[in-house]
């Protein structure tokens, strides 16, 4: 059974799988994830925060577009989770809330350097927006997992309710010791608003300056919050950070 894996060959050069769609969620109205399973007996390794590069295969080209595996796996598998929000004007994620079961995706990967390899040995500091909790959800499991788990936080925004994904797994979190933060707001705004809890919670609060932080979401607001922390005085390679 042949195993894909972040470093079984050369970019450029990575072999193309298969995978059929084989159940869906509707997580709100213009949210969705889809569970694929790859085909020909193949299963995937995945390090927390990896994506894949998924065909599109519109009406008049190919597209690749990059998508988050937002399971956790500490073994490699067949099957596999994404999650998306349609966009504005947005041709490929149209394509994927076309897909109908039995529909089979091609893909190459997995790729990625925003990735937790190994759970964190001192305090770590989650920050997601919308579907940005993707990445961030695996290295919350992997996290928890640790024999000993160092203090966990997750702030997670969205403009509403229904786009805090994974509500009710996030309370078993919140059970198991994680520090939840949830912050809803406009969209409007809402960086601005992350940004200044983050810097009330681990800037201004103390001098601490030992912690590790994961920090995704889209646009400069991402940028931010990065140079917000590497500012106060954190270790450039204890805040990463991925921009959508």
């Amino acid at each position: 059974m042949a195993e894909l894996g972040a470093s079984t060959s050369a970019p450029g050069r990575r072999p193309l799988y298969r995978a059929r769609l084989a159940r869906m969620l509707d997580h709100n109205a213009d949210t969705r994830s889809l569970f694929l399973r790859i085909e020909e007996g193949a299963r995937l390794a995945v390090v927390p925060g990896q994506f894949i590069s998924i065909l599109l295969k519109l009406s008049d080209e190919t597209r690749v577009r990059p998508y988050t595996i937002a399971s956790a796996h500490e073994k490699a598998t067949d099957e596999f989770e994404i999650c998306f929000n349609r966009v504005p004007g947005g041709a490929g994620v149209s394509y994927l809330f076309e897909r109908k079961l039995g529909d089979v995706l091609e893909f190459t990967g997995p790729f990625g350097a925003f990735t937790m390899e190994r759970p964190p040995e001192r305090e770590c500091i989650f920050i997601a927006e919308g579907t940005a909790i993707a990445p961030i959800r695996p290295m919350i499991h992997r996290a928890l997992k640790a024999a000993r788990p160092s203090p966990l936080h997750l702030l997670y925004a969205a403009p509403d309710e229904e786009h805090l994904l994974y509500r009710g797994e996030i309370a078993a979190w919140a059970a198991a010791g994680l520090d939840y933060a949830p912050l809803v707001a406009p969209a409007v705004g809402l960086y601005d608003r992350i940004v200044a809890e983050a810097e009330r919670r681990w800037v201004a609060a103390d001098a601490e300056r030992a912690r590790e932080f994961y920090v995704c979401g889209v646009g400069k607001g991402v940028l931010r919050l990065r140079d917000l922390l590497r500012g106060a005085g954190y270790e450039r390679r204890a805040v990463r950070y991925e921009q959508w």
